[in-house]
């Protein structure tokens, strides 16, 4: 080290600025998908005259499997060059994505757009996350979790919101996707410029690592990675299947929730307004589930978190009103709210950090598959049963995970093991 360095020091404080910094690069992260959530399911009828729903529901399938990939990729390509260059790279990818859903002549062109969003988001997302819990270390992983999230998918809320008054008095195209234009820009020029490397940071705490099982030492393979956050460990495991479904709800309620509110006649400013409750709550609720998940522990939140959405789910789907609609969705956002960061942090306390971004991205894997899975299903059971049926099957298997969890996981803080 020379004179002019500083020691590398871990904590939200010690590091205010880059966290601050990075907070802000996933907000612009979330407001690329943003832009999509609440007109592109209604371009695909009024648009492209595309009427069955498993073909509607395509742009999330490529986009759910594209960025399912990418995050397994992600945490092996930060581990081997850095953080840095793979938000980048993100950033790049990203910058056509809104030009593409603007001037698509066909359905296939906003396919593809959502294929690159998979990619940006598998990158640029996975990464955030990996850098903030690099920065801050293990006292606070969750508190951290939970700003990292809820600043994305306030982004998301808050773009889908002005899209949708975008698309009511604009149309659906071009001029609710300027916004992503903006993102996608900012936050390229920010991450080349502003972010620096926390790679140092997690070989830092490795020094002084404690996990929360004696097997988790350092110098695994990337197999045996993927085989204990997938299956072997029940924490990695609980939380694998977990996320998966979590984000299986949410591909329902990105694709099928617009077009079932505007089935009952709501305008699209008003669908606007329920795509955004949604993410709104979500993200907002973040900032405190995430600390207090520090204080309580991960699993109470897991389990409950999974279960309040399979209830909120179920209430969508039994009633036909706005307002009953907007509480089940702040009902939905309330559930995820409780799930998401806590996810995430589970997986920092549990993964040696000499492998644990590669085991964030094998996590990211399974649940951002789940955009994919929920697509495909909610597509088939609309268009061979009903958009009710559809989502009740979906409320059940949340149920089902949130029930998994309570019997299968493990407490994974340190201090609420101790307590």
């Amino acid at each position: 080290m020379t004179k002019t360095e500083r020691p590398l020091r871990l904590g939200l404080r010690e590091n205010v600025a880059q966290f601050s910094l990075l907070v802000g690069v996933n907000a612009l992260v979330g407001g690329m998908i943003g832009q999509e959530r609440t007109v592109l399911p209604l371009l695909a009828k009024e648009e492209f005259g595309l009427t069955a729903f498993t073909a509607t529901l395509t742009f999330i399938v490529a986009f759910g499997a594209v960025k399912a990939a990418t995050n397994f990729f992600a945490g092996t390509l930060s581990d081997r060059y850095g953080r840095k260059p793979v938000l980048v790279t993100g950033w790049i990818i990203g910058l056509p994505i809104p030009l593409f859903l603007m001037w698509a002549p066909n359905w296939g062109w906003v396919v593809f757009a959502n294929v690159l969003l998979g990619v940006n988001q598998g990158l640029t997302w996975s990464t955030t996350v990996i850098m903030k819990i690099d920065l801050v270390g293990p006292a606070r992983r969750g508190f951290a979790m939970g700003l990292n999230e809820a600043a994305g998918y306030g982004a998301v809320a808050m773009t889908a919101l002005a899209t949708g008054f975008i698309a009511q008095h604009a149309g659906l195209r071009p001029e609710p996707f300027f916004l992503g234009l903006a993102y996608a820009g900012l936050g390229l020029a920010l991450s080349t410029v502003f972010v620096r490397e926390t790679h140092a940071h997690a070989r830092h705490e490795a020094v002084h690592h404690v996990t929360t099982s004696d097997t988790h030492h350092e110098g695994l393979s990337t197999g045996e990675i993927f085989r204990l956050t997938s299956f072997r460990d029940k924490a990695l495991a609980s939380c694998s299947q977990a996320g998966l479904v979590n984000n299986l709800n949410d591909g329902l309620a990105w694709g099928l929730f617009p077009i079932f509110f505007a089935t009952a006649g709501l305008s699209v400013g008003r669908i606007g307004v329920l795509a955004a409750l949604y993410p709104a709550v979500w993200g907002l609720g973040q900032l405190y589930t995430g600390g207090l998940s520090d204080r309580v522990g991960r699993k109470p939140l897991i389990v409950g978190g999974m279960l309040t959405q399979a209830v909120a789910i179920a209430w969508i789907a039994a009633t036909d009103a706005f307002a009953a609609w907007a509480v089940g969705a702040m009902a939905l956002g309330a559930g995820t709210a409780m799930v998401y960061p806590t996810l995430l942090a589970a997986i920092g306390d549990v993964a040696h950090p000499t492998w644990r971004a590669r085991s964030v991205g094998i996590y990211r894997l399974w649940r951002d598959g789940g955009f994919a899975i929920g697509a495909l299903l909610a597509g088939i059971l609309a268009d061979l049963v009903s958009i009710p049926a559809a989502i009740y099957a979906v409320a059940a298997l949340t149920a089902a995970s949130g029930i998994l969890a309570a019997l299968r996981m493990y407490e994974t803080h340190p201090r609420a093991m101790g307590s």
